[in-house]
């Protein structure tokens, strides 16, 4: 018995770093690494493939779960008071349609006490207060009152970009009582998003068509965009650019491999980046940006506040030259590792990096999720990323140092994996009806010292 129970708390302490994380088939789960002095500490919440929301304290240990919020490709959030928020009922995700889902906030036990019917919800959404949905010091989301902004779908034709029907992306702000506030929808500006003539020719043949979640219906997911906040107050409005009103909406368009800032006055885009990273010297320092998710302003309070910190995928997107990897001239920009940005919007100059190779690893694609994933600016400087395809969470310093890593035990039944799309960091006093839990540090073993001969059959 002693040394079963050895083995599973050896298990339990592997580290199994990035140098070998995505490829083997045997590896731990749960909380991996944790070093408490050098971490944001609190609690993690996050939707799990088929266990709906969860909350983990440091060391991976679930403290609450809400099983009638979100699926597994839509963010839950944490408010105050051991609130969420997140998508309800059913999967849609079409404005309106009676088959899409409801965009709500639930207590702690779970019922609702906010909702917004048929909001068909999808990827992202803030509530006044909080301008990116993950904590700031001084800026918490309202429970009981505010605007919200969320991103849903309509079926719309627009021969300007395909005589199919488009799944278009659709950004709106509601009031508290439910009325919609402002409403812009992505069709209308392609015009403003920067795209060559080529890159046009291709999206009106080829509109990245796709099945939706709404039984029957199919569009083109032309932009699919994945992000949607508000810049909130910033240093760059207060020294006078009315480029970054703190009202103004920054967007990230994942198939197009472009971003933007709408104008909440005009429904202009009076700031953008894409699809095209070649045409000035800062641009290919800066270098292509390809599927990325969860570009967002810094918020005011936090280090690196004003900056945009942009989990750049990698994997595929764009429009233009066909090739052999891309004979209809769709995704025609591939990359095969991922990287989070964080840059200066105004100079565009990268003001700080993460990526496998900055981690000390040798190969850069030890560090890639080709789709879904995030990354949240912690309030001691730390960042917690989401590397979301291979169900991996984690909190860096700012020298690339690992001080936290959890690994999702959620899989998808019928498909073997363990996706997390995005995951945030919250402070204990959040949720009130939790104690704070005893902090255990997880101090695993080098890597190449581990064995598993204790586990081998006996003859």
């Amino acid at each position: 018995m002693k040394k079963l129970i050895g083995l599973s708390a050896l298990i339990l302490l592997v580290l199994v770093p990035s140098t070998i994380f995505a490829f083997p088939s045997v590896f731990p789960h749960g909380t991996t690494i944790y070093k408490p002095e050098k971490c944001f500490n609190g609690f993690t919440i996050f939707t799990a493939e088929g266990y709906q929301t969860v909350l983990i304290d440091m060391n991976g240990n679930v403290v609450h779960h809400w099983k009638n919020l979100c699926n597994e490709e839509h963010p839950a959030k944490l408010l105050p008071g051991g609130y969420a928020m997140g998508a309800t009922g059913k999967r849609g995700r079409l404005l309106g349609d009676e088959e899409s889902n409801d965009l709500s906030v639930v207590d702690w036990h779970g019922n609702i006490v906010w909702t917004w019917k048929r909001a068909g919800v999808h990827h992202d959404f803030q509530r006044e207060g909080n301008p990116v949905g993950y904590y700031v010091p001084g800026m918490d989301p309202y429970v009981d009152k505010g605007r919200t902004l969320f991103v849903s779908h309509k079926i719309v034709k627009n021969k300007r970009i395909s005589d199919k029907p488009l799944y278009d992306d659709v950004i709106l702000e509601v009031d508290y009582s439910g009325k919609i506030l402002f409403e812009w929808l992505a069709s209308d500006h392609v015009r403003e998003m920067g795209f060559s003539r080529l890159a046009r020719i291709v999206m009106y043949r080829y509109p990245n068509y796709t099945m939706t979640r709404t039984p029957g219906v199919v569009g083109g997911d032309w932009i699919h965009i994945n992000s949607a906040s508000w810049l909130g107050p910033n240093k760059w409005y207060d020294s006078g650019d009315e480029r970054f009103n703190p009202e103004n909406i920054i967007y990230s368009g994942r198939q197009t491999n472009t971003m933007g800032i709408i104008d909440r006055k005009t429904g202009k885009i009076v700031w953008h980046l894409g699809p095209d990273y070649t045409r000035t010297r800062r641009l290919r320092k800066l270098g292509q940006i390809i599927g990325q998710h969860h570009a967002h302003m810094i918020p005011k309070g936090l280090p690196g506040e004003g900056n945009i910190l942009i989990f750049d995928n990698g994997g595929y997107g764009g429009y233009g030259v066909p090739s052999s990897t891309a004979p209809y001239g769709v995704n025609v920009d591939k990359r095969d590792y991922s990287r989070v940005i964080e840059i200066n919007p105004v100079t565009l100059k990268v003001v700080w990096e993460y990526t496998a190779q900055k981690a000390g690893n040798r190969d850069k694609y030890k560090f890639y999720s080709d789709y879904v994933s995030s990354a949240q600016r912690l309030p001691n400087g730390n960042t917690l990323i989401t590397e979301g395809s291979v169900g991996r969470i984690f909190e860096v310093t700012p020298d690339y140092k690992t001080v936290w890593e959890y690994i999702s035990p959620y899989y998808n039944k019928s498909e073997n994996f363990n996706l997390v799309y995005r995951a945030y960091r919250v402070p204990y006093d959040y949720v009130p009806q939790l104690e704070k839990p005893v902090e255990k540090p997880v101090i695993p073993p080098e890597n190449h010292t581990l064995r598993l001969k204790d586990l081998m059959a006996s003859p």
